[in-house]
């Protein structure tokens, strides 16, 4: 059995050419993913818009409501960095989607990719960092409040600090984050996650692997989660412009093989997001394709 892969074809939302955000990688990624062997067709599920009621779990209706009517402050869109545009508003509610119907699948097959999400500086009355709703939030939120769950942890290690997931669950014991990041990189105002692994620039694939090595098994452990969201940004490569890391695409695979074997070796449910990259398309698109390839191995290895 293959592990589900969810993605619509509207996540690639135009945008004017000249714009730094790389939005054709959703599209690319369904390509190659197909292209290489690595899904099939009918792996693939294809998620519906988020409903208000889900957002308002974390977000303001203020926020929603003026992002969703293309009336925030000049300010605000500019901290977002992206346009409110007709494609952009659907892609956004239906990425939102994505990440709960993910978190459901994995729940009931055991391991579940989304082709998008990881969009953790968004806070409940901002954007920011071409991120507008924080999907792995409410899709937390969502789980809790329907029952499904009891206990979540959320495993970011995109290398950006997740900051917004950390500010919305600083009170919420049922969410326990967890942020790996480049110490010195955005946001340059840090949150308090539940655990907090600052790394020092120019990180290389050996000294990562060990810091995260006994600190993923152990705080799965200590925690015991119903289910973990993983966001595997792959802005931690040597080759990412706004990185400050230096993996190999190696490190990345073998990075997301530990996160993915050590949920798997305990049964314990685990969600993926893509989280961000930036790079030339073909390049971070691939990177991109890693978690994938370790999702089909790791379902292989354990049986699901």
């Amino acid at each position: 059995m293959q592990p589900p892969f969810v993605y619509h074809p509207a996540y690639s939302a135009p945008l004017p050419s000249s714009h730094r955000f790389p939005m054709a990688k959703f599209r690319l990624l369904h390509q190659l993913l197909l292209e290489r062997e690595l899904a099939r067709a009918e792996q693939f599920v294809q998620p519906l818009p988020a409903p208000r009621r889900w957002l308002e779990l974390v977000h303001e209706p203020r926020y929603h409501q003026a992002f969703a009517h293309g009336t925030l402050t000049h300010q605000e869109q500019r901290r977002i960095g992206l346009p409110a545009t007709t494609a952009l508003v659907q892609r956004t509610w239906l990425a939102v989607g994505g990440t709960v119907l993910t978190a459901r699948l994995a729940l009931e097959h055991g391991l579940a990719c989304h082709l998008a999400g990881g969009t953790h500086h968004a806070y409940p009355d901002r954007g920011s960092g071409f991120c507008i709703f924080n999907d792995c939030a409410v899709a937390a939120q969502v789980l809790l409040d329907e029952g499904r769950v009891q206990q979540l942890m959320v495993i970011d290690l995109d290398v950006h600090q997740g900051d917004a997931t950390a500010a919305i669950f600083a009170s919420e014991p049922r969410v326990f984050t967890v942020s790996v990041h480049c110490q010195s990189n955005f946001p340059l105002r840090k949150q308090n996650s539940d655990v907090d692994l600052p790394l020092d620039d120019g990180l290389q694939d050996d000294d990562y692997l060990i810091a995260i090595g006994d600190l993923i098994p152990n705080l799965l452990d200590q925690v015991q989660p119903d289910l973990v969201l993983y966001n595997a940004g792959v802005d931690p490569h040597r080759g990412d412009r706004l990185g400050k890391l230096c993996l190999s695409s190696m490190g990345l695979l073998n990075r997301d093989r530990l996160v993915l074997d050590a949920c798997l070796r305990r049964s314990t449910p685990v969600a993926t997001v893509i989280g961000g990259g930036y790079d030339d398309l073909e390049p971070l698109v691939q990177r991109h394709a890693l978690v994938f390839r370790a999702a089909k191995e790791q379902a292989r290895l354990h049986g699901l």
